[in-house]
Parts: structure tokens; C-alpha cells; sequence
């Protein structure tokens, strides 16, 4: 019973991004042999971005365009632990995400002027991403 009190008192949104946190490390762990654990290390950057597409959620195009994001942005150098994620938070409406590790602000700094990156943000992201929120970690 206090058990579902604490939960009921928690909510729905907070809950479901408690329980998904422990998915994201072993995530992080289990496919990136850079990164021994979730922590980023001293002078690493976590670039994150949340966005939506102009295409219905789960449709071919919005498979394709992550898809694809996955595979361009993952080759860029540098970039490391590449992730895409589906948002089930109730506190956020936003609807996807892209993760990914930089060493340092050298290899953040050459990925953001990086050809293919240029590229995929001029043909792909501003026709079918009408609103996203990037966001740029390091550890203190």
C-alpha cells in the first residue's frame, strides 16, 4: 500500500522517467566500448536534441528520417554512443531525440562544421523538423 501511495504521489510522467533511466545506461554501456558507464568522463560533451517531424509518428518517413540521422551523423568523427530515442514522457511533448558523445569541444567544435553534418541539416533536418531543442552537457 505505501508503495502506491509514493507512486500516485510521484505521477505518471515523473515515473516513467524514473524507470527509464536504467534502460539508457545499460544502453550507453552495452553499445559504445568508449564508454564504460553512463558518466561522461572530465572533457567529454553529450549533445543531445529533442525534436518533432513533420511526419505522423511511427509512419515509414519518420522511420526513414531517423533512420537515416542514425546512420549519417553516426559516422561523422567524433561522434560517439549515437543514440535515438521516442519520448514517453507525459511532462514533455516533444517526440524524438538524438544523443550522442564528443571527447571534446575539438571534436563538438569539427562535427558542427563537419560536410555531412552541414548536409543532412540543410536537406533533411530543416524540411522536416519544424521545432526541436538541442542541448549540450558537460560534467561539473
Amino acid at each position: 500500500m505505501e508503495r502506491r501511495n509514493f507512486l500516485s504521489r510521484l505521477g505518471i510522467g515523473t515515473f516513467a522517467a524514473c524507470t527509464a533511466i536504467p534502460l539508457i545506461s545499460n544502453s550507453m554501456e552495452s553499445t559504445n566500448s568508449n564508454i564504460g558507464s553512463a558518466s561522461l568522463k572530465p572533457g567529454e560533451i553529450q549533445h543531445m536534441v529533442i525534436f518533432d517531424l513533420s511526419h505522423e509518428k511511427g509512419s515509414s518517413l519518420a522511420q526513414k528520417f531517423l533512420k537515416d540521422g542514425q546512420q549519417i551523423l553516426s559516422k561523422i568523427p567524433g561522434v560517439q554512443n549515437f543514440q535515438v530515442f521516442s519520448q514517453v514522457s507525459l511532462k514533455n511533448d516533444f517526440t524524438y531525440g538524438f544523443s550522442m558523445v564528443f571527447p571534446g569541444q575539438a571534436e563538438y567544435a569539427a562535427y558542427n562544421t563537419h560536410p555531412d553534418h552541414l548536409a543532412f541539416v540543410e536537406t533533411r533536418w530543416k524540411k522536416e523538423v519544424p521545432r526541436f531543442l538541442e542541448i549540450d552537457f558537460k560534467s561539473v
